[in-house]
């Protein structure tokens, strides 16, 4: 069981990038998946989470309408396209997964997320 995030880099403010976040060893499709952060010196913070079928998503207010969580099922892989990247962006990003509990109908930061990517440096300055 495994979850592999990829897509971090640099990028000027304004710019974009799109992380994944691929499973292998077993299915995502029933289960909560989650994007959180972890700058220098600061603790980690949920980005944003996604519910299995329903598609239902949640945003940390400071993402909010910048950044989308979206997933495809068929790859086995979530996505977080992230626009209008600010320096406050810069951070190691970890996906995470909860397997304790599959078809939710609401995601939450605060639920026990089993498994982890081994994360993603996202680096915004110009």
């Amino acid at each position: 069981v495994q979850l592999q995030a990829s897509g971090g880099g640099l990028v000027q403010p304004g710019g974009s990038l799109r992380l994944s976040c691929t499973g292998s060893g077993f299915p995502l499709d029933d289960f909560t998946i989650a994007w959180f952060r972890q700058a220098p010196g600061k603790e980690r913070e949920g980005v944003s989470c996604i519910t299995s079928s329903d598609d239902n998503s949640h945003y940390a207010d400071s993402v909010k309408g910048r950044f989308t969580i979206s997933r495809d099922n068929a790859k086995n892989t979530a996505y977080l396209q992230m626009n209008s990247l600010k320096p406050e962006d810069t951070a190691v990003y970890y996906c995470a997964v909860e397997l304790g509990v599959p078809l939710r109908h609401r995601c939450h930061f605060g639920y026990n997320y089993d498994y982890w990517g081994q994360g993603t440096q996202v680096t915004v300055s110009s």
